[in-house]
């Protein structure tokens, strides 16, 4: 159902003319019905972000959104004054629709950057997305297939509180995902009755979590946008560490999703690390591995290659993440082919025909330092495990992927050591 599972959300997914693939579904509008239209929202952090970004940050800033219209097949990024007209008459278009006013409608794009969009194609099609506006599930998955772009599958969650209330979400992504954030569009859902501040802080706290740590090829997008938006239409105020969990869980499984869907990937890493001296240590080790273009190489190939494992790791400035070389084990599918700083066991005892390859870390500083506090993310739908914490150990966490266009990516646990995959 997507966008469509809480209470007080229609939805629609129509083909516009806007992709270059004909008949495909390219634009989505996804309407809060309420009584409530509270929001938050995460942006890129490019420094040339798209005129829709730019938008729809000014929109989100009042902590109230309406409606969202989101289209594929064209990003309307580097377009100058007249991509933001652009994005301001597709968002006059919808609230007149709508009946709201235009900073009550954000916008969202992906796709060609350095092009205007066929604007006469996006107002006829969000009038035929307003048209085919419905609660239904088909309506949230039409949605979820509109914002695809180089996407093979709709990515969607539904997560349900325990009196009731209920999430659901959609994100897009495939290639061109780096931290911050990836090449995404995300809208997540919820008919709890919840402020836009308590949103907005759930939000940013989970998308540095889940979003901001994936990577599947290095390059940072200008569109990235991820929405919160409540409508309060279940009536209930949800307990507020049960909130945050869901929000983080819902972006935990999104984002998950979008590894697993990785343009050419073959394998998918999550790469964990433990015993640093601070989760801003771990997450330096883990990004540098995620980073190599060799480790991904090798795990394609199915070889465990450790020396790619350390050589990278070595790169991360002792002040940064300080740590003796010659403690570090590394494990690879539960097999330590690395031991203290040197060869361990026979590579070849790695098992690495399963899709996803687990890279274990520990840089044994020995530190007591304690994970920071906040609920466990559980990504739904995923084949990925949680990590246990271990008391003398610092979580930080990414995911990677690699195949013969190796993609990384990363998540975390508040709860677990930090894992890439």
């Amino acid at each position: 159902m997507s966008v469509t599972f809480a209470q007080g959300f229609s939805a629609a997914g129509v083909a516009a003319g806007i992709s270059s693939v004909e008949g495909k579904k390219d634009l989505a509008l996804v309407v809060n019905n309420g009584p409530l239209d509270a929001a938050a929202g995460v942006f890129t952090s490019n420094r040339f972000c798209a005129a829709p970004v730019q938008w729809s940050r000014k929109v989100v800033a009042d902590g109230h959104v309406k409606a969202v219209i989101l289209n594929s097949g064209g990003a309307n990024a580097c377009t100058g004054e007249a991509g933001y007209a652009q994005s301001v008459a597709t968002a006059e278009t919808v609230a007149g629709l709508i009946g709201a006013e235009p900073n009550d409608v954000a916008v969202c794009s992906t796709g060609l950057i350095g092009e205007l969009l066929p604007l006469d194609n996006v107002l006829a099609g969000a009038k035929s997305a307003h048209e085919a506006l419905a609660a239904t599930a088909e309506a949230g998955t039409d949605a979820s297939h509109a914002i695809m772009t180089t996407d093979t599958k709709p990515k969607t969650v539904e997560l349900t509180g325990s009196n009731g209330w209920k999430i659901g979400g959609m994100v897009k992504g495939s290639g061109m995902i780096a931290p911050q954030l990836a090449t995404m569009l995300c809208v997540i859902t919820t008919d709890a009755v919840v402020s836009a501040g308590q949103m907005q802080a759930a939000l940013a706290v989970a998308a540095e979590h889940s979003f901001n740590r994936i990577d599947v090829d290095g390059c940072m997008s200008t569109n990235d946008t991820v929405l919160l938006l409540a409508s309060g239409a279940s009536g209930i105020e949800p307990d507020k560490d049960e909130f945050n969990k869901l929000v983080r869980e819902a972006c935990a499984s999104l984002s998950r999703q979008i590894i697993g869907d990785g343009e050419g990937a073959s394998h998918d890493i999550r790469i964990t690390v433990t015993g640093a001296t601070s989760e801003d240590a771990a997450l330096a080790c883990g990004r540098a591995v995620a980073a190599s273009n060799l480790l991904k190489c090798a795990i394609s190939g199915n070889d465990p290659n450790w020396g790619r494992i350390v050589s990278s790791l070595g790169t991360v400035p002792p002040e940064v993440a300080p740590y003796d070389s010659n403690k570090v084990t590394v494990d690879v599918n539960g097999v330590r082919i690395c031991e203290n700083g040197g060869a361990g066991r026979d590579r070849s005892e790695v098992d690495m025909t399963p899709r996803e390859v687990h890279i274990d870390i520990d840089l044994n500083t020995g530190s007591d330092a304690r994970p920071p506090s906040g609920p466990t993310i559980s990504p739904t739908n995923t084949s990925t495990s949680t990590p246990t914490t271990k008391a003398d150990k610092q979580p930080s966490g990414l995911f990677v992927a690699a195949g013969s266009d190796s993609v990384a990516g990363v998540a975390y646990n508040a709860n677990s050591p930090v894992g890439c995959l």
